[in-house]
């Protein structure tokens, strides 16, 4: 048996995750997902896969963002019909994003066609409603810590991988006709130390390793978090205002729920409302409750609530949300997106940016061109709704929340390896940073390791 992968998506870049693995006569794409960012990756979404896709016989997937599961749909339309095996977790909030991705597609394509700004007669979205509908019966929810056979002849592991609730690392076992080889897919690894989930698992060996590499050129800030986040928060109601905290859906808003949790339970803050004002968020923090083999978080009260604090409110209509701006003092919002470019946050931030009294805490990275990094700049206005806003609020950033590993700890979980890979590729990074990376490797363990191209196809082994 011949074992080889080929690169179809996460390399030369973070996004668009895809690898081919085909040993023998089996097909196994590992994560299929969506290109995002820049419009020469955008295009490369709308360029039928260069693989016979019938042919693929399963996909696995480490976890459910987008970048990792965004092109399943399409998958589908392009005749794919075989198995796609995630953790129970993933398969969750796969379904959630999914949704999401093709709504806002639909949604889109339904505003270029009536505003006109399209260069094609009919835009149509990459996917529907209806495709996301078509694939979910095909995902399969699987345990931690469990062999799974996909075939005869190919079994994997879904490992702790720490990013988001329900990310897997994957260990794969292909039994050649002669001997059993192992393939390591790191897929997103998180930080150690996270107080909701599990650090990533250990691993102690492999015969070929993907490594990613989004934060491998820099050390994340190790600041005390929650102690800022009390600080912050009393001296804005010393102020009489609100704190208004735009925050990823998927991870980050959970996060800083528990943080406030903590923070009430030990009177570091005084209880006050807490709104949770995104319909995703909402419907994500639900399923921790659901999925507590992927998290840290005890279930202790009656009423299924992880996130138990005495005055929180998740928010779901439009019009409650809109409501929220009538509220002068003494209430968080946590509102969605994280970097202040959609989402109810940019409805929230038109009305509280002009006052001195609120604060603007910004607790993810934002990314250069968002209005979330103009503002952290301190540009003193910012445009909204055809208008000139002042930024006269508070603004205040508190760093540590990533959900990726950086340097250090992607150096930490390799070190668990007991001796070297036959082969290292370093995926999900970009080209200078992949390259620092693979130097870092180099440096530390004396590891050679190879940062492919675009659909490079790479031998693995051969007449295993």
């Amino acid at each position: 048996m011949d074992i080889s992968i080929q690169f179809l998506g996460a390399v030369g870049t973070v996004t668009g995750s895809k690898y081919l693995l085909t040993a023998g006569k089996r097909n196994i794409l590992v994560d299929c997902g969506m290109f995002q960012g820049l419009k020469e990756l955008r295009l490369r979404n709308w360029q039928p896969l260069p693989v016979n896709v019938p042919a693929i016989d399963t996909v696995v997937i480490t976890h459910a963002h987008i970048d990792h599961i965004g092109y399943l749909p399409r998958l589908y339309r392009e005749g794919f019909r075989g198995q796609i095996i995630c953790t129970k977790a993933t398969k969750d909030l796969m379904r959630i994003m999914l949704l999401d991705s093709a709504r806002l597609q639909e949604e889109e394509a339904e505003y270029a066609t009536r505003k006109g700004y399209s260069k094609h007669p009919k835009p149509e979205p990459l996917y529907y409603v209806e495709d996301v509908e078509s694939v979910m019966p095909l995902v399969r929810g699987y345990d931690f810590n469990t062999t799974i056979e996909l075939h005869p002849e190919v079994s994997i592991q879904f490992r702790y991988a720490g990013h988001i609730l329900g990310a897997a690392s994957i260990e794969m076992f292909i039994q050649g006709d002669t001997q059993t080889k192992k393939i390591v897919f790191s897929g997103d690894l998180g930080r150690y130390g996270n107080p909701v989930l599990f650090d990533p698992s250990t691993i102690n060996e492999a015969d070929v390793l993907l490594v990613e590499s989004t934060y491998g050129d820099k050390e994340s800030a190790t600041d005390h978090p929650e102690d800022n986040l009390a600080r912050i928060i009393n001296e804005t109601l010393a102020r009489k205002g609100c704190i208004i905290i735009p925050s990823f859906a998927v991870g980050r808003s959970q996060t800083i729920l528990h943080y406030l949790q903590k923070l009430e339970k030990a009177s570091k803050i005084p209880p006050l409302p807490i709104y949770l004002d995104s319909p995703m968020a909402v419907t994500v923090s639900e399923l921790y409750a659901k999925h507590l083999e992927s998290h840290k978080l005890p279930l202790d009260h009656s009423d299924n609530d992880i996130f138990f604090l005495k005055d929180l409110h998740y928010v779901e209509k439009a019009e409650d949300s809109k409501n929220l701006n009538t509220i002068e003092s003494h209430a968080i919002i946590v509102a969605s997106s994280g970097m202040c470019e959609g989402g109810r946050i940019v409805h929230h931030l038109f009305h509280r940016l002009p006052n001195p009294n609120d604060t603007l805490l910004l607790v993810g990275y934002q990314a250069e061109g968002t209005r979330g990094r103009r503002i952290q700049n301190g540009e003193p206005e910012i445009r909204m709704f055809g208008h000139q806003v002042p930024v006269n609020c508070k603004v205040e950033s508190i760093s540590g929340l990533s959900g990726h590993a950086d340097r250090k700890e992607l150096v930490r979980w390799l070190s668990s390896f007991q001796k070297k890979p036959k082969k290292v590729f370093i995926v999900h990074g970009e080209p200078d940073i992949a390259q620092a990376f693979s130097k870092t490797l180099k440096e530390t363990f004396n590891w050679d390791s190879h940062i492919p191209a675009y659909k490079e196809t790479a031998i693995l082994f051969e007449g295993v």
